[in-house]
């Protein structure tokens, strides 16, 4: 089965940013959500992979606690000669139940082209580091690839549903948990060259733009699309059979999506937007704001929350994200600062740190940083994403190796412990607010994920 072309996903370009933000709502949660009425026999749906430090072990957590049964996935696993299967039965012994074994990797980097079977990675696996900016790709192949991939995914996916409905009691109500995110093609020419993108200063620096505009960043961007964005479609058309049959016996679908599109920070005693930058993930993180927005206007109870930065595996890449991490200090000491929770995060927190820093010389040097003219530079809510600067680059790494630099050991930093109290928050507020969602996309700034923490309802 191809795509569906019923609701085509307009796709505008860069110059067309400026005028889609500006008429983009900024809908920030202000007010912990009502307890959710999900009770035992209802499902949380995982439909991706699970992986440690995620963002989506806080919604399963909370599930659990619930009594909710949680249905695990998996996107499979390549062999050496490229072919993607399910796990064998050693890697499946190590799931948790109950697990479908149906490969859900999305993406065509690795995807045979009809014409000679090669795919996208087969055309750049020779490139060399110094080669990147010139490298050529044959786009008619690509995108026979791209749309064998689109048809393999929504074959595996139909399959899907057709166990997972196995799964689900009559009348329940169901939560999907949309884990979809990343898609860097696997090619060994990206990762030097991004790095560069990313951690590069002085020599080594890379403009974002120049490779977003090269063609192995228009793979990428395309590759990003349908990973992060487009699967969230597939997944809301394909379980429409399902959601229909349960709302005919009285349950209900919903779906929840993990975004990024800046968030509200603590910067010089007022909460501000903010954001990192070069997220080259950005526009794909946008189109799936449209996608979850399209499909609310059909009645479908899909919201993406845009989360803040926290430290995750797949967050490594990005040197500097971490820095608008521990203004959520500053956060926690305005909002809930004398609860429990608070007290016990701030002491912990403080017991990393060398005897010659405190919060409040934290606080005023990242209030410094964030509000220097290297970061406000990116910082534009109407033309977000924002491609990167040398100077904005240098200045965000040099921040960032400064606040190491204050603790007392660099592999036992106060982010950590941040990133896991806020990961936990978000699971809160997205598990409670879904039952009852009011928008298709919200952001979860610091201001609500500490207010969440002091209710001491949170994991």
């Amino acid at each position: 089965m191809t795509h569906s072309a019923t609701h085509p996903v307009t796709r505008p370009n860069a110059h067309e940013n400026a005028n889609r933000n500006a008429q983009r709502p900024f809908t920030p949660l202000r007010q912990i959500p009502g307890q959710a009425k999900y009770r035992p026999g209802d499902v949380l749906v995982i439909f991706g992979e699970l992986f440690s430090r995620g963002y989506a072990n806080g919604i399963v957590d909370e599930a659990i606690r619930a009594g909710m049964k949680v249905v695990r996935s998996t996107v499979g696993r390549r062999d050496s000669d490229g072919t993607l299967r399910a796990l064998n039965a050693e890697e499946l012994a190590t799931q948790t139940q109950p697990f479908i074994n149906i490969p859900l990797e999305a993406g065509f980097d690795m995807e045979p082209c009809s014409q000679d079977g090669t795919n996208p990675i087969d055309q750049i696996k020779n490139v060399k580091m110094g080669e990147w900016a010139e490298a050529k790709l044959d786009w008619a192949k690509v995108e026979d690839s791209r749309r064998n991939a689109t048809e393999r995914f929504r074959r595996n996916v139909q399959s899907y549903m057709l166990e997972l409905e196995r799964h689900i009691p009559k009348g329940a109500n169901v939560l999907f948990a949309h884990t979809m995110a990343g898609g860097v093609p696997r090619a060994k020419i990206l990762m030097p060259t991004m790095n560069r993108v990313f951690k590069g200063t002085g020599d080594r620096h890379l403009s974002s733009e120049t490779f977003w505009k090269s063609e192995l960043g228009k793979l990428c961007s395309w590759n990003f699309d349908d990973v992060t964005a487009l699967t969230l479609r597939h997944l809301i058309e394909l379980s429409a059979p399902l959601r229909e049959r349960l709302v005919q016996e009285g349950g209900s679908a919903r779906y929840v999506a993990y975004g990024y599109h800046g968030n509200e920070v603590q910067i010089r005693g007022e909460y501000q937007w903010q954001s990192y930058a070069p997220y080259l993930q950005g526009w794909a993180k946008i189109l799936l704001e449209d996608v979850a927005s399209q499909e609310w206007s059909r009645g479908v109870h899909a919201t993406v929350y845009n989360c803040p930065e926290i430290l995750t595996n797949s967050s490594s890449i990005f040197v500097g994200i971490e820095v608008p991490l521990y203004p959520f200090l500053s956060a926690l000491k305005k909002e809930i600062g004398q609860t429990p929770r608070a007290i016990s995060i701030l002491s912990r927190a403080k017991a990393l740190l060398k005897p010659e820093f405190d919060f409040e010389k934290i606080a005023a040097f990242t209030d410094e940083a964030l509000t220097s003219t290297e970061l406000r530079s990116v910082c534009n809510f109407e033309t977000w994403p924002a491609h990167n600067s040398k100077a904005q680059m240098e200045k965000l790494i040099d921040s960032s190796e400064k606040l190491v630099e204050m603790h007392q050991d660099p592999k036992q930093l106060i982010t950590f412990l941040l990133s896991e109290e806020i990961f936990r928050a978000t699971g809160y507020i997205m598990f409670h607010d879904s039952f009852v969602p009011s928008a298709p996309v919200h952001w979860l700034g610091h201001d609500v994920l500490a207010k969440a923490l002091g209710t001491e309802k949170t994991l």
